[in-house]
Order: C-alpha cells, then sequence, then structure tokens
C-alpha cells in the first residue's frame, strides 16, 4: 500500500491501518471474539497473538498503527514487537489516547472493564505512562472518546496542555463515540488556544450502517485534519462482507485511514483486500440504503456483550 498524508499533520500513513482494541485485553466487544481467540487469554498468549497479528499487518503494507491507555496491555504490546521487529521510529506512525484507565483486572467477566476521566490529571499521568512505552514511536496522541458531556473541549487547562504538546511536536487528534459524533467533530473544529486549535486530526465510527458522521468528517477533511475511521465493520455485524464495508469507507473522499481490528492473521489479510476493491456508484448506492438512525446503531452497540 502507498503512503498518504495524514490531513495537513505531517504524518504518513497507509489507506488501512491497524487497530489494538482486541488484541491488548482479554475482553472487547467484537461479536465471534471467542471463536477467534480460543479461550486462553492469559497475558502471554495475547502478547503472542497481537505479535501476530502485528507482523501479519506490517507484511500486508499497512503502516499505521492505533493503540490506546485504556486497550489493556496495548501498547506494551505494540511496543515489544516494534523493538523485536527492529523497526525505527520513521519506519511506522503510531498513535494512541488518553481519557480512559483500564480496570478489568484481565478479566473476561470484569464489571466495569474501563474508565472514564478526562481530568488534566488524567491527561499528564496517561500522556507519562504512553511515552515510557513508546517513547519514540508515538506520533499521534487522541483524546479518547470526547464528548459534549464530559466538558473535556470547554476545559481550558486541558486544552492549553493539549497545545504545549502539539508545540513540542506531538501531533494531537481526538476520537468520537455515539449518535452525537458530528456534534463534537464541529464544537472541535471551533477550539481556540491562543488563537490556534491543538486538534489535527479526528477518529470516527463511520459504516454503512451508521454513516451520521459524514458531513462533519468533511468539514474536519477540509479545514486539513487527518481522519481515522474505526469500526468499519460495526465490531463484527459487517464482517461477513469485510471487503464491501471497508471499500465503501475508504470511497469517501475525505478518509485517509481505516482501521482494522482484526484478531487473526487471517482477518488482517482479508481486510486488506479491501484495497484492491472498487464499488460501482450503484452499488455504493444499494449499500447506503443500509443505514440505521444512528439512535438505534448505538443502543444496539451499546448492548453487545464482552468476550
Amino acid at each position: 500500500m502507498a503512503l498518504r498524508p495524514l490531513g495537513a499533520t505531517g504524518l504518513e500513513v497507509t489507506p488501512i491501518g491497524f487497530g489494538l482494541a482486541a488484541v491488548g485485553r482479554p475482553g472487547y466487544i467484537t461479536l465471534g471474539r471467542d471463536h477467534d481467540l480460543g479461550p486462553d487469554r492469559s497475558v502471554e498468549a495475547l502478547e503472542r497473538r497481537s505479535h501476530e497479528v502485528l507482523s501479519a499487518a506490517y507484511d500486508a503494507g499497512i503502516r499505521y498503527f492505533d493503540a490506546a491507555r485504556s486497550y489493556g496491555y496495548a501498547e506494551r504490546f505494540l511496543a515489544s514487537w516494534l523493538h523485536q521487529r527492529g523497526l525505527p521510529p520513521d519506519a511506522v506512525t503510531v498513535g494512541s489516547k488518553w481519557g480512559y484507565t483500564y480496570v478489568g483486572d484481565w478479566r473476561v467477566d470484569a464489571r466495569v472493564h474501563e474508565v472514564k476521566d478526562h481530568s488534566l490529571s488524567a491527561l499528564r499521568r496517561q500522556i507519562e505512562e504512553s511515552r515510557a512505552l513508546l517513547g519514540e514511536y508515538l506520533d499521534l496522541y487522541q483524546i479518547h472518546s470526547a464528548t459534549l458531556e464530559s466538558g473535556v473541549l470547554e476545559d481550558r487547562a486541558v486544552l492549553s496542555e493539549l497545545a504545549a504538546l502539539r508545540a513540542g511536536g506531538l501531533t494531537i487528534g481526538l476520537s468520537v463515540s455515539g449518535p452525537r459524533q458530528a456534534e463534537v467533530i464541529r464544537r472541535a473544529l471551533a477550539v481556540r488556544v491562543d488563537g490556534v486549535n491543538p486538534f489535527q486530526s479526528v477518529q470516527a465510527t463511520w459504516n454503512i450502517l451508521e454513516p451520521s458522521a459524514g458531513p462533519a468528517l468533511a468539514e474536519a477533511h477540509a479545514a486539513g485534519w487527518g481522519v481515522i475511521i474505526k469500526e468499519a465493520l460495526a465490531n463484527g455485524r459487517l464482517a461477513d462482507r469485510d471487503h464491501e464495508a471497508i471499500a465503501a469507507a475508504l470511497a469517501n473522499p475525505w478518509v485517509d485511514v481505516v482501521l482494522s481490528g482484526a484478531v487473526t492473521a487471517e482477518q488482517v489479510r482479508s481486510n486488506v483486500m479491501a484495497t484492491t476493491v472498487e464499488l460501482a456508484a450503484d452499488r455504493r448506492t444499494e449499500l447506503a440504503t443500509m443505514a440505521e438512525p444512528a439512535e438505534q446503531y448505538w443502543k444496539e452497540r451499546s448492548q453487545l456483550a464482552w468476550s
């Protein structure tokens, strides 16, 4: 896959990236995970699995890798793979996120898996934790699931800290989730700290079932932001048509990278094949009829069981 710019950030990505949400911790909400991962969810087993899938992704041409503090040991697994593989920092682009803390105690049946905290103290703690693991590899740092309700986009202390991190050379972004994604993106586009917007990229859910953020993402791209798409397969609901679903996301002119959330080498190779699929206009129109009301989509997603 050819490299392409992540908006105007100066970073380079590939059309397909790899997200570690499903391989960094024993439990996640992707459908079919029990079958794909099997019963051994030990730290050692998942580190081996993450390395296998990361290697398959890299060998398939993927050069953007996405983690988060709340993805269990995802940053640790990614760092150990990067060092084991002997890759220099400029060989890949790495993003991570702050704002949630993993509290699942490495249990699939944990009552609570992660706790949200968008405070200044959480940002300062988690950027140090991320840097301790990823060091010079860390290129992009994102607010994890920014919302209007959390107030993070009005928190001047947090925004000033993010602006300082950007001034220090780190690319700053945010991820969004939920039926109000478009509102959050537009609010973030309006943020200013001393006349400068600290944000340079956005990661959002867009798929053929939930395309509501599309117009706001187009606005973000027009403003020079990088656009990263997550959950293109709707947490497994579209796994049986992964080529079409990922190709549909890539067909949007405002998309820079679509994340694969694969948990097997075979899955990641299949996801990458979507780059060879060209959807005819009438097929894209047909797929668009599958869209659900955003509220309905996110309600159903909230009911997916961790497994």
